[in-house]
């Protein structure tokens, strides 16, 4: 147990002191508040007005003359078609529309320019529709209510619990937000101390340390040490980022608008994510163990660890489609497999929440995982860890697992 405390102590102390662990640790909130202060510095410059755009159109209903300024369009009528069709060719107007006579009935408007389009802009056919909606209702109905049908709906969502009270954990975007957050910065903080684990064991084969160690040290004690060291490290950067993410997002928030004051952060959700960094990163600093193990230098064992790091990030390439799908039985299996939980766990959690017994199950199988991963290094470490110059094939490797 000295021992290994011994090790655990000066991976940590040597973790801490490295430049580049010092500079991502830091460099998270700067970046951060660099881009809060970008965002108020840009949001703080008043835009130049917008060229008025004139377009024409043909009233023949006879019944749209008002609302003719719409943001920065301008709505010039005709009385024929001839006479904006010539305002056109004058360059007079950019393009023209005709209302028929039978809109109401069909909803059926033209558009005429002089340029080939497929449709016309988003923007143009919004303002008509305004205009349109406005001249329609002018008079039975109130402003207010001409200003609410063109006004999109502010939609909300509230959870209920089982017996139909509000759930303490709401969804909605601005809750999303910091699970998302938590996850990326969960999947660097993840990849990062895995590569740390890499580097170490691999810097200390190349130039022979290995062997100095493993005539004080057992390979189990200089694994463990290793691991739990690096992870304390990992960890003690979570905390840090963890600590200033809810002054970012305060700092954020009256920039943005107030949205972000509305998000809270429960308790559980703090626990869960250390929960799911601890057995992440260990599970990952396995991996990287047993690849430092049967490779023979950093390069090639660089190399190695792109294969199972892609699955690190790979919650992040399907999000799209977990935002449309988030019900899909492909998320439970990625929620359950062992190498995509930690960060879809916490995804999910900000979407539609994780049911409980699929936590259960992936933390069972993460810690499966990293005690059968552990007894697999400790055999590749005894046996490799002092073969320098090639790399064992496949077969010599499960002989080498098989043997006691």
């Amino acid at each position: 147990m000295n021992k290994i405390l011994l090790i655990f102590r000066h991976e940590l102390l040597h973790t801490l002191r490295r430049v580049g662990f010092i500079i991502l640790t830091l460099a998270v909130p700067v970046l951060a508040l660099l881009g809060i202060g970008i965002f108020r510095i840009v949001s703080g410059i008043t835009a130049p007005p917008a060229e008025v755009t004139k377009i024409g159109y043909v009233d023949e209903p006879g019944i749209f003359s008002q609302f003719n300024t719409q943001g920065n369009l301008e709505f010039v009528n005709f009385n024929t078609i001839e006479a904006a069709t010539q305002a056109l060719i004058d360059k007079d107007v950019t393009e023209y529309f005709v209302i028929p006579q039978d809109f109401v009935e069909t909803g059926m408007v033209s558009f005429y320019s002089t340029q080939r389009q497929l449709i016309p802009p988003e923007g143009t056919i919004s303002a008509v529709q305004k205009f349109i909606t406005s001249n329609l209702l002018s008079g039975k109905v109130s402003p207010s209510v001409i200003t609410r049908v063109e006004s999109s709906i502010n939609a909300i969502s509230i959870t209920l619990t089982s017996t139909g009270e509000v759930a303490p954990q709401q969804g909605g975007f601005a809750n999303f937000i910091l699970p998302a957050i938590f996850g990326v910065l969960l999947a660097f903080s993840l990849m990062f101390s895995s590569i740390y684990v890499l580097q170490s064991l691999s810097e200390e084969k190349e130039n022979r340390l290995m062997e100095i160690l493993l005539s004080s040290v057992s390979t189990r004690q200089l694994l463990t040490g290793k691991v739990l060291g690096l992870g304390a490290a990992g960890l003690l950067q979570v905390i840090f980022w963890a600590i200033t993410l809810p002054l970012l997002m305060n700092l954020a928030s009256s920039s943005i608008g107030g949205f972000l004051s509305s998000i809270q952060v429960p308790l559980s959700f703090w626990i869960l994510g250390i929960v799911y960094f601890i057995l992440g990163y260990t599970i990952f600093a396995v991996l990287s163990a047993g690849i430092a193990a049967v490779t023979s230098n950093l390069q090639e064992a660089s190399g190695l660890s792109a294969i199972y790091s892609i699955f690190n990030f790979a919650p992040f390439w399907f999000f799209s489609v977990l935002m449309l799908f988030p019900t899909s039985p492909a998320w439970v299996v990625l929620t359950i497999f062992p190498l995509t939980a930690p960060v879809l766990t916490m995804l999910r959690l900000g979407v539609t929440g994780v049911p409980v017994w699929q936590m259960a199950v992936n933390i069972i199988l993460l810690i499966l995982s990293i005690l059968v991963g552990l007894w697999m290094d400790s055999k590749l470490l005894r046996a490799y860890m002092l073969m320098y110059g090639k790399r064992p094939g496949i077969g010599q490797i499960i002989r080498s697992l098989r043997s006691t």
